[in-house]
């Protein structure tokens, strides 16, 4: 496994090198180019997620630099592995604010590593952006001066929607909780905590597991033994797939309804036969989708990337979408502000108007009371059909 990782690792390591290049004409000066950065998990069980948002960000940026760039500049993509690691993330941060004198910054799958991040964004003033980690913290994070802007999830209406969706799809009545021990999982508790009060619904008990656990069978069992007729999941692709595995040795048969963690990986490979049983949550799909714009996007997928032969091949597409969307808007927010200054990209992120997205149509997508663009309408449930993500009827 350690040697299949490092292959994985040195693998898109080599491909965020090919991305970087792409972008952008090798420039005379540094200040020819636009940059903006990344700080994903680009290695790891999590590498996917990476993989999709680099994917996502760069047909923006094709479509961005092939129009002019910005600025009168081609815009230039720096990307930074955080390995899933919070500590790694803020170097990487730090890094691409301080030295490379990005105008902006993404952000990728992980909440423990946004959450860690956000401090440092505000304080700098320059823009974050996430476009997976939905930690509900990430965009309302308290700040006096917030720079930080998010096109994804938040777990506080994510969780709302899991409640909804146990209650009406599988008639749940006393759910369990089964979160990583994180705050990623600790912002799910207290989601779920309140989605249930709001519905007056019992839960069955929570438990925790950690990233590295092989066997949850105790956790698993004191819910089944507490009368859980369903379970809220929240954890990415390798601990999820070791609370199905559990499962599948318990004998339990359970609705599953998770949050999006395993869909960032190769979740299918890792949980075995019983990962299509994982109701999970999204913002978008390609599969079934008939809007031209998802066909636009999905063509120059094709092109860009010729392993690409149909949607079954682009997974997860959350993250394709996500950041597509967000580099996007982000592009309308510093060619509105005229400058790469922060505090002006800030202002001018309130002054978009319009935007007719891949997710959907935004108007008005962010203002000072929120800064995520997303919201419950632009949910999905969705569920592995071998390793592809299709839509559920919800």
């Amino acid at each position: 496994m350690a040697f299949a990782l490092q292959k994985l690792s040195r693998k898109f390591l080599l491909a965020i090198g090919a991305v970087s290049l792409s972008l952008a004409v090798v420039p005379a000066r540094a200040e020819d180019t636009l940059k903006l950065g990344l700080v994903a998990a680009m290695s790891g069980q999590s590498a996917k997620s990476g993989e999709a948002i680099v994917r996502g960000l760069s047909l923006a940026i094709d479509e961005i630099n092939a129009k002019g760039g910005l600025l009168g500049k081609k815009v230039e993509l720096l990307v930074r592995d955080d390995e899933s690691n919070p500590a790694k993330g803020v170097i990487a941060a730090r890094e691409l604010v301080q030295r490379e004198k990005v105008a902006a910054f993404f952000g990728g799958l992980d909440t423990p590593v946004s959450v860690a991040i956000v401090p440092f964004a505000n304080q700098a003033k320059v823009p974050f952006i996430g476009v997976w980690a939905a930690g509900t913290a990430i965009t309302r994070n308290g700040a006096p001066e917030n720079y930080v802007f998010r096109v994804s999830a938040v777990d506080a209406l994510v969780d709302v929607a899991l409640v909804d969706y146990a209650a009406k799809k599988y008639g749940a009545k006393k759910p369990g909780m089964i979160l990583i021990n994180n705050p990623w999982g600790e912002s799910n508790e207290k989601g779920l905590k309140e989605a249930l009060d709001a519905k007056k619904m019992p839960f069955a008990g929570v438990e925790k597991f950690e990233t590295g656990d092989v066997d949850v069978v105790p956790q698993l069992t004191r819910l089944k033994d507490a009368g859980a007729d369903a379970l809220f999941m929240v954890a990415n692709v390798a601990p999820s797939a070791q609370v199905v595995k559990s499962l599948d040795r318990m004998g339990w048969n359970v609705p599953i309804i998770s949050h999006w963690g395993p869909s960032g990986g190769r979740f299918t490979e890792l949980a075995g036969p019983s990962a299509e049983k994982v109701h999970f949550i999204q913002t978008f799909s390609f599969s079934g989708n008939t809007g031209p714009k998802a066909a636009q996007v999905l063509d120059a997928l094709k092109k860009k990337y010729p392993e690409i032969k149909s949607a079954a091949d682009v997974t997860p597409a959350v993250g394709i979408a996500n950041a597509y969307d967000a580099m996007h808007l982000t592009a309308l927010a510093i060619a509105k502000a005229g400058s790469t200054d922060g505090p002006a990209i800030r202002e001018a992120f309130y002054a978009i108007d319009k935007y007719d997205g891949l997710i959907k149509a935004y108007s008005t997508p962010f203002s000072k009371e929120n800064q995520d663009a997303l919201s419950p309408s632009d949910y999905i449930f969705t569920y592995f059909k071998g390793d592809e993500i299709l839509p559920l009827t919800n």
